[in-house]
Order: structure tokens, then sequence, then C-alpha cells
């Protein structure tokens, strides 16, 4: 007997017929198969793609079906999903309309600390596993409320590419984190949400967070981006504490807490 089925919409208002139970799950975002995972759906994953990387040891089973940008639709059709999980940022409209044909693809959006956790929800409610994610999101809940909002106002400019420069600037995931912690994106007035800053010297940041992700900005980079900045403090932060929402985002507040403090007591110095 074919399992029955229910409708449902997904983050940006596409309705869509799903099996209450699918058994088949091809996750093509990162921060989301983590998540996945976390729910209690090992076994039921069938697909992921090359950077889907957490957690190591489970996702090392699970079928590679490309990269974000750079799909393998053929392998997708012959791992028979019932269910795709795309994201609006890590998935174009063109793969998504494109995947459609071979399983229903259910697209989240995230682009503030709210919209992450009702992500997580989201995932629960198609998954069968609603519970599970209420539990994650209350522990994320108490994790982020430990966190003391900076009284400094800091102008902070997050860097995530080099050769162009860009940041990340507003109705990003990474611009409601810096918000939250009460410092002033200043890439957030600049057009885009990952600008290219064409005119840096026109940027005053006190403090330039350098993200290991995805562009691997170490020290070595930082002679050149003082250059650009001469009277900024230069920080190299993890990428996945800053962008990867989702269940990570509990190890995310406990990385976090101790860098406001790094921060705050390096600015009351200055």
């Amino acid at each position: 007997m074919a399992p029955p089925f229910r409708t449902v919409t997904d983050s940006l208002g596409r309705s869509l017929t799903i099996s209450t139970a699918p058994q088949r799950i091809i996750s093509l975002c990162p921060s989301q198969t983590e998540t996945l995972f976390a729910l209690g759906l090992e076994g039921r994953i069938v697909g992921r793609t090359r950077y889907c990387i957490h957690p190591a040891e489970k996702v090392a089973a699970v079928p590679v079906v490309g990269g974000t940008k750079k799909i393998d639709h053929p392998l997708i059709a012959q791992l028979e999903p019932d269910l795709i999980i795309a994201q609006m940022e890590e998935n174009t409209p063109e793969d998504v309309e494109q995947l459609s044909s071979v399983a229903p693809v259910y697209v989240t959006r995230v682009e503030d600390y709210a919209s992450a956790l009702d992500s997580i929800l989201r995932l629960g409610e198609i998954t069968g596993t609603q519970e599970v994610a209420r539990q994650w999101v209350e522990k994320i809940e108490a994790a982020f409320a430990t966190l003391p909002r900076s009284s400094l106002p800091l102008r902070v400019l997050y860097l995530i590419w080099r050769k162009p420069y860009m940041a990340a600037g507003a109705s990003t995931y990474i611009h409601g984190l810096l918000t939250r912690l009460g410092w002033e994106n200043i890439a957030a007035t600049l057009p885009s949400r990952y600008p290219t800053l064409t005119d840096p010297a026109a940027l005053a940041p006190d403090l330039v967070l350098l993200s290991d992700e995805p562009y691997p900005f170490t020290e070595k980079h930082f002679p050149e981006i003082q250059q650009l900045w001469p009277l900024a403090h230069l920080r190299r932060v993890r990428g996945d504490y800053f962008s990867w929402y989702g269940v990570r985002m509990v190890e995310a507040a406990h990385y976090l807490r101790p860098l406001q403090a790094e921060v705050a007591a390096l600015f009351s110095g200055s």
C-alpha cells in the first residue's frame, strides 16, 4: 500500500504534496543535512552534497550528489528520493525546478535568527520528527539566552571572500547574528546580500572578522587587509559558527560567548 500523502507549504510559499513519512531524503544544504541527522533520520538520508561534512562519521556512508551549485541530476534521479530538501541561498531556482520532476523539493529560507529556528521546526514537520525538532529549538534558545548584547558601538565588517573582497550584508543569517551580538554590520547598507567591496577605503570598520569559510582566510592575509583598514582590529573566526544555522547553533553560542568577551576587552582598553 502506498504511503499517505499531505500538502505542505515551504518557506517560499510553494505548495507541495509529500509523503507523511518520507523514507528517501536528499539534502542539498550542509547545515540542514547536519540537522536532519540530529533529528534522528540516519538511514533515511540517501544523498547529500560534498559540502555536507557533518556529522562526519555518518555522512561518510551517504552518496554525494555534487555540490550545492553543481548538482548531479542523473544521480539524484537514480537514488529515487521521495523528498528533496533545498535552501534558497544555496541552491538555484533552475535546479529546484529541474529536480521537481524527480521528487517534491522543499525549499527553506533563512535570513536571520528567527527564521533559522523556524527552519528546524519546518524540517521536523516535513519529516515527522516534530518533537525532536522542538527540543533542539529549546536548546538553541537556552544557549543564546546566555549571550550578552554588546554595549560597545562597534562597526563590524565580516569578510567572506578575497579577490574581490566580499562581505556579509543585510538579509543574511550572518547579519542577523552580528546584530544579535549588538554589533553594527557596516556592510548592511551596501547593495546585495553579499556585496563586493568596490570602495573599501570608504568603509571605516572598528573590527574586521575574517571567516575561514567559504574563503579560507588565515593570519597571512592580515597585512594586506590591515593596509585597507589601518585602524581596524582584525580577528579570524570560524565560519561555521557564524553561518551554519540549525543544530550547530548550540555550539555556536558557546563559541561566541568568549569571542564577545575578548572583543569587549580589546576595545575597552583601546
